[in-house]
């Protein structure tokens, strides 16, 4: 089944060579947030960017875009689209209603309806729950610290997600996830370690629904409890590579103000899982900015005056990468509710696809949002949402 058979690349959307990158760039990234069934979001952003053409060169993510960017990453261009959507279909196959008549009110319940099943049967694929569950578990057992089991997620991974592919460091690859002894964040990078699916499954590890996975001597849990943006990765890398990035999130800080408790519950999960993306960026940009203002002041010193550490760091200072961060944030429908993100229905799963597929081509229809920042800038942030340049 294609989930998108029905959509065509807009026209004034230019395909691209393979492999094309903007002038002074040196890297493609696609950043992706966690948010469950909302990562198809996620998956219609990469088709979109792969119709035109646009490859990522680092794909990182945490929880459901640790899945979605293993699935990129652990196979070549040419399979991408067809494992996710073999990942999503078969993740959203239960069937929910029959028949839903329409109107917002009927698809609330028929939403409300598909997240009770989900948390009463899991997801085929993805998650089962535990026989006996936790709350009748010994202290100690296997069964006592989640209510659902992963195992079904190892297979999907190992059979859709070519970890030799990812290991030979094809495409750059990292995953976010919390150590739980000492409450650390980590990422998991193929640039420095052998990556496999527990390193993925870790990522999604979200207590206390889903188990604590083991890697060596340590456990791990999902790396949205600490951070659910793993945008930072890669901003604090000092490789200096100008990088456009495709930041994903599926969480949208700014909403409205709440008026019952479900308005409560899914605005208290919007903002404690936006992970305050525009705060990061903007104290990057400043950041940057200062590093320029001091390689300007540092240039204007003669050289005999700098001792040797001030020479190394005018000389860090001549090669501070460039970024340019094309935001895109799904868009809540008025009838989604706090459950948004364990709704595994196929009809939500193809209308976060389908919103994810327009928002980029919306996106890269703005042609001047795809170039570097101007030398000396640092961080340039394009909203599609927003419409302005910041």
């Amino acid at each position: 089944m294609n989930v998108m058979s029905d959509v065509t690349l807009a026209p004034d959307v230019e395909p691209r060579a393979k492999g094309w990158m903007p002038e002074r760039c040196d890297r493609i990234a696609l950043v992706l947030q966690g948010g469950g069934a909302l990562g198809a979001y996620q998956a219609g952003v990469y088709e979109a960017m792969h119709e035109a053409g646009i490859e990522p060169d680092w794909v990182s993510g945490v929880s459901i875009g640790a899945i979605n960017s293993a699935i990129i990453a652990g196979n070549p261009p040419e399979l991408r689209l067809e494992r996710l959507r073999e990942f999503w279909n078969r993740i959203t196959s239960r069937r929910i209603w029959h028949y839903t008549p329409d109107g917002d009110i009927y698809r609330s319940m028929r939403n409300a309806t598909s997240s009770m099943m989900t948390m009463n049967l899991g997801q085929p694929g993805f998650f089962k729950p535990r026989q006996p569950g936790p709350w009748i578990s010994p202290t100690g057992a296997r069964n006592a610290t989640s209510y659902y089991d992963t195992e079904p997620l190892r297979e999907t991974l190992l059979e859709l997600v070519d970890f030799g592919r990812i290991n030979a460091r094809t495409t750059r690859f990292s995953v976010g996830a919390v150590n739980v002894l000492s409450g650390n964040f980590i990422y998991f990078d193929n640039a420095s370690e052998e990556i496999g699916p527990e390193h993925v499954m870790a990522s999604g590890a979200l207590p206390p629904a889903l188990p604590m996975v083991k890697i060596g001597t340590d456990y791990f849990w999902d790396g949205g409890i600490v951070s659910n943006t793993p945008l930072q990765h890669l901003l604090v890398q000092e490789d200096g590579l100008n990088s456009l990035v495709f930041q994903v999130d599926l969480f949208n800080a700014r909403g409205m103000l709440p008026r019952d408790m479900q308005d409560v519950i899914g605005r208290h999960k919007d903002i404690m899982y936006s992970s305050r993306t525009r705060y990061n960026t903007d104290v990057y940009r400043r950041l940057q900015t200062w590093k320029m203002h001091l390689a300007q002041a540092l240039a204007k010193i003669p050289e005999a005056d700098l001792d040797d550490e001030q020479r190394k760091l005018k000389v860090e200072l001549t090669d501070v990468a460039q970024y340019t961060i094309l935001h895109l944030i799904y868009q809540q429908k008025a009838y989604e509710g706090h459950a948004k993100d364990f709704d595994f229905s196929g009809t939500s799963m193809r209308e976060h696809w389908q919103s994810g597929y327009e928002d980029t081509r919306r996106t890269l229809k703005r042609h001047e949002w795809l170039a570097m920042p101007a030398e000396g800038t640092g961080i340039l942030v394009h909203d599609v949402h927003r419409e302005t340049d910041r």
